[in-house]
């Protein structure tokens, strides 16, 4: 949490300070990477007005200039690394799934998806040395296919350890489930997290995962047909940038998964591809394909990512969870 106040920045005074936290901008990192349009709007100030709020905030959060390599270097050593409970998936991934970054899982029905997003919420309430990241989980569930059980399931399957007793419990009461119900509704909660995000922070449990499962799945649903297309995109595009702002504000993991299309005209390979075109495709950080295998097995290919060669990895999806 930032220890400057809002009212400290250029321009802000008390009146719009209320009206920016009342919008969800609660600290001065928060305003440093918005957008003056979404600014003006909340807090019904000039365009002009707004770029200056946004340049002192980042003047004084130290965001937005120019930075050395060694610099960024620096700054990728926070990066944490968040186990998936398979050996073979955690070395296809470079270590685990990568924080400050978008991990997209997609694939058919019944290829673990939301069997991996379940395995997430548990493993990133671990201490570090577990391969866990000490944190909480926020996760919006636009399927109704969140099932506490399932954690219970999962907690139980935990290697056991001398210094800690799991307790499903305590790890159902570190996930914050929100069920959206529509597109809007979806964006929505994903700046809602943000505000969330803001109060875990100085607690032991600070969020470092959030989950959306499905990622394109209402969007796909209410915007039919080509005519719509511009228009879900351009939502999509800014719902995935507020889960960017996520992931780089809590120096968190954001996991989503994503649906599939079939392209009959694919003469060879998998006919198979992810929902949300391009939008989705680039702002992924890493984009995962899952697809199921003889009984209890899955394969996940890595797709794309920004340092890591395209791979495979055959892992198990059992009742205690993920495995090799």
């Amino acid at each position: 949490m930032s220890e400057f106040l809002l009212e400290d920045l250029a321009g802000v005074g008390p009146a719009t300070a209320e009206k920016l936290r009342d919008s969800g901008f609660s600290s001065i990192e928060a305003l440093a990477v918005a957008s003056p349009s979404e600014l003006a709007a909340c807090a019904e100030i000039g365009e002009s007005s707004a770029a200056k709020i946004i340049k002192s905030a980042r003047e004084t959060a130290d965001i937005g200039g120019f930075e050395t390599g060694d610099q960024i270097l620096e700054r990728r050593k926070l990066v944490g690394r968040l186990s998936t409970g398979s050996k073979n998936l955690d070395e296809l991934l470079g270590g685990g799934m990568e924080t400050q970054a978008i991990v997209e899982v997609y694939g058919e029905f019944g290829s673990g998806k939301t069997q991996v997003a379940h395995q997430m919420a548990v493993n990133v309430q671990l201490p570090l040395e577990l391969g866990g990241l000490n944190g909480s989980v926020i996760m919006i569930d636009t399927e109704n296919t969140f099932r506490p059980e399932r954690i219970s399931q999962m907690v139980k399957g935990l290697p056991e350890s001398e210094d800690h007793e799991w307790s499903d419990e305590e790890f159902l009461g570190n996930i914050h489930v929100a069920r959206a119900y529509n597109s809007n509704h979806q964006i929505l909660l994903a700046e809602s997290a943000l505000e969330l995000a803001e109060k875990l922070h100085d607690t032991d449990k600070p969020a470092r995962l959030l989950i959306v499962d499905s990622l394109v799945a209402h969007f796909r649903a209410e915007y039919v047909g080509r005519g719509t297309l511009a228009d879900r995109q351009q939502k999509l595009n800014k719902h995935m940038h507020t889960l960017q702002r996520f992931a780089d504000l809590n120096n968190a993991l954001v996991f989503v998964t994503n649906q599939v299309m079939s392209k009959p005209d694919a003469f060879f390979g998998d006919p198979t591809k992810p929902v949300g075109g391009h939008i989705v495709g680039h702002t992924a950080t890493f984009r995962l394909y899952l697809r199921k295998s003889k009984g209890d097995k899955r394969i996940a290919r890595l797709v794309d990512s920004p340092n890591l060669p395209d791979g495979e990895a055959i892992f198990s999806v059992t009742t205690e969870g993920l495995q090799d």
